[in-house]
């Protein structure tokens, strides 16, 4: 399906021309395994441009260049999250080198898209993304693909620190991972998947993935598809985000690092993230109360209720054949690869050599696709999950300004957003949670 896209040309070495001169942020981190995540916090930043990436990748770097403290044989380096709007800011003709709109998004191309160059061992900390689902298309060198289903939460230990809009993060190095301070890890199942150049990879929503170049450079190009269910997620954002930033504000006003990640550029303030949460509240009523979304829950209702018929029959039947139990599960995985179109197809976990860090046979795998139930709602596309997603005031401010009339009647203040998160359920739940973590 990309066999025919413009950008499947784009390697490294042609973007450097395509972007001549131009200075991209790169994230440095060293290639030495620990059994802690290597957080975007904890990591260095360099401003170079791709040409001399590319020499210091070829481990020819001159000792005046931008990755002059960087030794390549010690170092990874990774330009993440570059967001086509502003890097090709001059270029938008190259927004149609990309073509999300084969896929089932009309008019979608590279306007909703990001860049990721890395060199050997660049990744990313295993973590979830709280809207939407991902598409992701490789383009030069193989990635490795580590994914975990999300009822595998509990066992991933999910954080919010350090802190990043939409992006809920694992404690748990997944790839070397401390099972005395994480024994429930060892329950997660693992799905491994090595995307090589031309292939497409879909990450259904709420899927666990920690992500790493395994060959000296690769180059990616993904899209985040917004779902129905993503309405609610971003009211929960907006309480996770006036929490984390009231709390750890109150600690040091001034070392936001240690907490907040870069892509997050700065804390924003007590008023800002209310308004913030005023804004999503509004938007989620405003889209309930449209007739789309009123005849997609409907529909919702109505597959619920025939799911629920069809569960109470198959309860008071028996299959004497296992020919007859093959024919009745052919139709619902048909369905589901149907849903793709026939050259998009799930991804099954196969045989895999033992990755090194796999020690005593800990990680397991199960045959289970990587397509989930919630495939019907991968063809409802809006926009792009994280570009310059409510992260400046005058966004905040603008989606405050669009609030329906009746929503001013009923503000939520912060007494409100109190007397939920210390409700007492809520109170009784996090307790036990402390007293679970701590007593690890």
């Amino acid at each position: 399906m990309v066999s025919d896209w413009p950008s499947r040309h784009w390697t490294a070495a042609h973007l450097s021309e395509v972007l001549h001169g131009k200075q991209i942020r790169f994230r440095m981190g060293m290639k030495n395994t620990d059994t802690v995540p290597q957080f975007e916090t904890t990591c260095n930043y360099v401003e170079a441009t791709l040409e001399e990436f590319l020499t210091w990748n070829c481990d020819q770097s001159s000792i005046s260049g931008p990755f002059r403290d960087y030794d390549h044989s010690k170092f990874w380096a990774y330009a993440d999250y570059k967001y086509f709007v502003n890097l090709f800011e001059d270029n938008s003709d190259v927004f149609q080198d990309v073509l999300w709109s084969d896929f089932g998004f009309p008019g979608r191309d590279g306007q909703e898209s990001t860049l990721w160059i890395g060199s050997l061992g660049a990744h990313t900390p295993c973590h979830l993304d709280t809207y939407g689902c991902n598409l992701v298309f490789q383009v030069q060198g193989r990635k490795e693909w580590h994914l975990f289903p999300p009822e595998d939460t509990p066992f991933l230990y999910p954080t919010r620190i350090p802190y990043e809009e939409s992006s809920v993060f694992s404690k748990t190095n997944v790839v070397n991972p401390d099972l005395k301070c994480f024994p429930r890890f060892q329950k997660a199942r693992r799905h491994m998947v090595t995307l090589s150049p031309g292939q497409v990879l879909f990450v259904p929503r709420h899927w666990w993935h920690y992500v790493e170049s395994i060959d000296p450079v690769t180059v990616s190009i993904n899209s985040w598809i917004e779902l129905e269910e993503d309405h609610l997620a971003r009211v929960e954002e907006a309480v996770t985000r006036m929490v984390v930033c009231a709390l750890k504000t109150s600690e040091d006003p001034h070392s936001t690092r240690a907490w907040l990640n870069p892509t997050e550029v700065e804390a924003t303030s007590h008023e800002v993230n209310c308004r913030y949460l005023n804004g999503a509240v509004s938007a989620f009523f405003d889209h309930h109360r449209t007739p789309k979304a009123v005849e997609i829950q409907a529909l919702k209702t109505n597959r619920e209720n025939v799911e629920k018929k069809e569960l109470n029959v198959s309860s008071h039947m028996e299959v004497a054949q296992t020919h007859n139990q093959d024919l009745s599960l052919a139709p619902g995985k048909q369905d589901a690869v149907s849903l793709f179109g026939p050259d998009l197809f799930p991804v099954t976990p196969g045989p895999k050599e033992e990755h090194p860090s796999e020690r005593g046979g800990i990680f397991e795998k199960d045959g289970k696709e990587l397509v989930d139930k919630d495939g019907e709602y991968f063809a409802k596309s809006c926009c792009a999950r994280r570009q310059q997603m409510s992260k400046s005031e005058n966004v905040v401010e603008q989606t405050a300004s669009n609030s329906t009339p009746g929503l001013s009647q009923a503000f939520i203040s912060t007494d409100d957003l109190l007397d939920c998160l210390v409700n007492p359920q809520v109170t009784r739940m996090v307790a036990q949670l402390l007293i679970q973590g701590k007593s690890l």
